[in-house]
């Protein structure tokens, strides 16, 4: 069985705000378990991997964090042309940068729980791989672009953050909840689609509602990286000054294309011609 993991870490390991974990099973090409999103710290989380993880297929954990990040201030390059489209869907990309303490900093926990976990970072070989530990950056807001319409346009992301009570709109909550179940349920994950229209339901949203409902777009992007043909995902920036992988419908394919090529940033192993 492989196994594929969501984690939305929230960054810092704060008590007050942890992250969302989930996890979905995939024996044979259908769907074999399925462990909802729960609140996590980052220790909480590793725990959680070790004992959910496949003892002879393939894991996958797709984590929205930063993993790589050797820039001692600004923006890495994957997050200015990730920027370029956020901005002008309407939201914002957080610089990841060493100088961030909590988040980067040499003492952050982000970088003792990778260390923890010892998993392989390397996308292109996770897709192919038959066993072993894999892990990659994810970043669920940019991926919404692809999953429905009516999110790619000029200021149409979804504000579907409660904590973000000015902009916060319940219609987008539902619309993104909506989102999640259908993308589940083109992969045969009932569980998880069922989960998801159930989250769109929720009468008041809270800030731990939507880490759940990020963990669990988490780890539909990595089922859809591993299950759909590769050209529906891709493969932004290196593994050298950081990356990111993502569902990518056409429009957003050229437009990230057009980016990357004028930033000199790497799609899919090469920087655009």
């Amino acid at each position: 069985m492989d196994m594929y993991i969501g984690f939305d870490s929230a960054w810092t390991d704060s008590p007050k705000a942890p992250g969302a974990i989930c996890a979905v099973g995939i024996e044979n090409g259908h769907p074999a378990c399925f462990h909802p999103p729960r609140p996590v710290s980052f220790d909480q989380a590793l725990a959680f991997i070790q004992t959910v993880r496949s003892r002879h297929g393939t894991t996958l954990v797709a984590l929205d964090q930063p993993t790589i990040v050797p820039n001692a201030t600004g923006m890495r390059p994957v997050e200015r042309v990730a920027a370029t489209l956020v901005s002008w869907l309407g939201g914002g990309v957080q610089p990841a940068n060493r100088g961030r303490s909590g988040m980067f900093c040499n003492a952050s926990p982000i970088w003792r729980f990778l260390t923890a976990l010892n998993a392989k970072e390397h996308p292109e070989e996770a897709r192919q791989a038959t066993s072993g530990l894999y892990l990659m950056e994810v970043f669920p807001a940019l991926a919404l672009a692809s999953l429905r319409d009516e999110f790619y346009g000029r200021l149409n992301a979804p504000r579907y953050n409660p904590a973000r009570a000015k902009t916060f709109r319940m219609a987008d909550w539902i619309h993104v909840a909506t989102c999640a179940a259908q993308q589940a349920r083109l992969l045969g994950c009932t569980e998880l689609a069922e989960w998801c229209r159930v989250a769109g339901e929720t009468a008041s949203p809270r800030k731990p509602d939507q880490d759940k409902l990020d963990a669990a777009l988490c780890v539909l992007i990595a089922l859809h990286w591993r299950l759909r043909h590769r050209e529906a995902s891709l493969l932004l920036g290196d593994r050298c000054s950081g990356y990111m992988v993502l569902p990518a419908s056409q429009p957003v394919r050229e437009y990230l294309t057009r980016s990357a090529r004028r930033l000199s940033v790497k799609i899919d192993g090469s920087i655009p011609i």
